[in-house]
């Protein structure tokens, strides 16, 4: 026994002596009332100081693991002894949890692509990731908020919030939305666990009458998930270089009755089409002669690299109040804040913040206020603009080694962090997956993006996190790769 204590360099020495007995102890390979080493001896043992064994002997007798007889030792409390390896055996029951789970569960995993996706070995170009290049991640400023907000109010920050969010930053938002040409009559905000919790929170307070759901074809792999977790039917309408198709838009709800519309305008999930400004306004007037409601996704929508700017949306539907806003910084500032927002009518967003209550009580407050305070002083729209400066970059450079290499139908992506390629219609982008991996680089086959089991001759293609080398390094080996299966 204590012959196989490990010391690891980043703890403290008395906490890892401490941890170490207390797993001997709850484990039971301690019994009760078991006199322990003295402190010198276990320091012997364990090839630490004896100071130490008596800080850590000092935390076990506070938790009432240990107790002390003066001038006999350390023993073990009784009640402190865990279970032993006889008595578990006693009490062994295996469940077969397959037979207990429920369809939603089995929904989830089967449409779990970080299980089933594309593994990246080391040295391999991945072209999978959308997220942000953490090689920009303002980390000094980031720093300066969070010792600002915590030297204001740190005491609060780390206490409960409130369901519906940080009010500073609420307030805020409501300002960032009304900067895009929002209408903010009757609307107000709710503060997510970014935009998943934001989508799970409407999709789960939707009254299914129809039971079905309209989105774009193809679409956020995310979002179908959700649906299809949620027991909705999608029906796909199809993409045009200027944003979905408003002959087959009004064709599908001439046919059915949707309960909602989910759209992507803005550097859509995964063709990176832009959907114009006429096309907003047609879509949205179609989408209310119908009765359907809009969630829209705010998906990278500042990542504007020419042309101007396109209102989303919630701002073409002037006092309506049919549009709910999903907005993130996820994919351009810091995803691992995990801090997102639903903008909608002030009635609904009521009953959303006590559907968010009952699930996850709030969103964190420390995040949210640190955010806020980043936001406050300034440092996004300095963030913003070295960030759109690289992406730009790397999106030009992108796109020229995909004419260059690549021979692909169709090239799309008006911006954002990510391409989409299109093939001639009896290529397999899965086949060219294998070929490619091989080759040392990977991408994402367009097929799980699409609602009607279509797109095998489609990828999308994402640069963000991919360094210049490796850009024209990789659409060369794909480039490659495709001829050799033409």
């Amino acid at each position: 026994m204590f012959t196989d204590f490990k010391l690891m360099d980043d703890r403290p020495v008395y906490i890892q002596v401490k941890d170490y007995m207390k797993r001997l102890i709850t484990k039971g390979a301690l019994q009760a009332n078991q006199k322990l080493p003295s402190t010198r001896e276990l320091g012997m043992l364990l090839n630490v100081s004896r100071n130490t064994v008596v800080a850590a002997y000092a935390d076990l007798e506070e938790e009432d693991l240990i107790y002390v007889e003066r001038g006999k030792g350390n023993f073990v409390t009784p009640s402190a002894v865990g279970v032993t390896d006889a008595e578990a055996l006693q009490v062994s029951w295996q469940v077969d949890w397959k037979q207990h789970l429920n369809e939603l569960a089995r929904t989830a995993e089967e449409e779990d692509i970080m299980k089933r996706g594309i593994r990246s070995a080391q040295g391999m170009i991945s072209f999978t990731s959308i997220a942000p290049d953490e090689k920009l991640f303002d980390m000094n400023n980031f720093r300066r908020a969070f010792l600002d907000r915590m030297s204001l109010e740190g005491d609060i920050v780390l206490n409960y919030g409130y369901a519906k969010g940080y009010k500073p930053l609420i307030d805020y938002l409501l300002r960032y939305m009304e900067n895009k040409g929002v209408d903010l009559a009757g609307k107000d905000i709710l503060i997510t666990n970014g935009f998943t919790e934001g989508l799970d929170i409407v999709l789960s307070s939707l009254n299914k009458k129809h039971g079905r759901i309209l989105c774009e074809n193809p679409t956020h792999h995310t979002a179908l998930k959700n649906f299809k977790l949620h027991g909705f039917a999608i029906t796909g309408v199809d993409i045009e270089p200027d944003g979905i198709s408003l002959q087959k838009l009004e064709l599908a709800l001439s046919q059915q009755a949707f309960d909602l519309a989910y759209l992507v305008p803005s550097y859509q999930n995964p063709t990176g089409i832009v959907m114009s400004h006429e096309k907003r306004i047609a879509a949205a007037r179609l989408l209310a002669r119908h009765g359907v409601p809009i969630l829209e996704d705010g998906f990278n929508e500042e990542l504007r690299y020419s042309g101007s700017h396109v209102a989303p949306l919630i701002a073409c539907g002037g006092g309506s109040n049919s549009i709910i806003y999903a907005g993130s910084y996820s994919k351009i500032l810091f995803p691992g804040l995990r801090v997102g927002w639903l903008l909608a009518d002030k009635e609904l967003i009521d009953y959303l913040v006590s559907v968010k209550r009952a699930r996850t009580i709030h969103t964190s407050t420390l995040d949210q206020s640190v955010l806020y305070q980043y936001l406050h002083n300034g440092y996004f729209e300095k963030y913003l603009k070295r960030a759109k400066a690289e992406y730009k970059r790397k999106y030009e450079l992108a796109v020229q080694c995909c004419h260059s290499f690549i021979p692909c139908q169709r090239l799309s992506g008006d911006g954002g962090l990510h391409l989409f390629l299109e093939f001639e219609k009896e290529f397999d982008t899965r086949a060219l997956l294998d070929s490619c991996r091989d080759k040392g680089v990977i991408f994402t086959p367009g097929t799980i993006f699409y609602t009607d089991g279509g797109g095998s001759n489609t990828m999308r293609l994402g640069f963000s996190r991919v360094a210049d080398e490796d850009i024209i390094k990789g659409t060369k080996r794909i480039g490659e790769a495709v001829l050799q299966m033409m």
